[in-house]
């Protein structure tokens, strides 16, 4: 006799946004700069690539607190749990762009987006295309 596992889909916990708030003024932006660009570094190299592409998906977390999109698979039976991600294009197109494109353009991208959260005027650009650095940088969806 068999059982079946039972699932059952959550979505991801956002932090309060009035923490989010204080974190982004008081440690978020500062922290970013520093990530983005050991995360830039990481990517010149070949043996480092897949951390610095990690560290680029993460810069809205470091920047903002913001949850990564999409939702856990708890599985009812043992407790565990595991992170769908959304499906993303194919991954040869994704690895041509990033070498043709995203691995400079990523960097001109995020430090324009870095000067605009600097500004009260601008942060509502920057920090949109802060959030949009990982498919900047390889066409990652969200």
């Amino acid at each position: 006799m068999s059982t079946a596992t039972v699932t059952k889909v959550k979505p991801v916990q956002e932090i309060p946004f009035l923490l989010r708030v204080i974190w982004f003024f008081v440690l978020g932006w500062e922290i970013t700069g520093v990530w983005i660009l050991v995360a830039w570094a990481l990517n010149v190299s070949i043996i480092f690539l897949p951390l610095g592409l990690w560290m680029i998906d993460r810069v809205p977390q470091v920047l903002t607190l913001k949850a990564r999109p999409g939702a856990y698979v708890v599985d009812l039976e043992n407790g565990r749990s595991r992170f769908l991600p959304a499906s993303q294009p194919n991954f040869f197109i994704r690895a041509i762009y990033f070498i043709l494109i995203g691995w400079w353009f990523s960097l001109i991208w995020a430090a324009l987006a870095w000067v605009l959260c600097a500004t009260i005027l601008f942060l509502p650009l920057g920090v949109p295309m802060l959030n949009a650095l990982p498919f900047v940088t390889t066409l990652q969806l969200s």
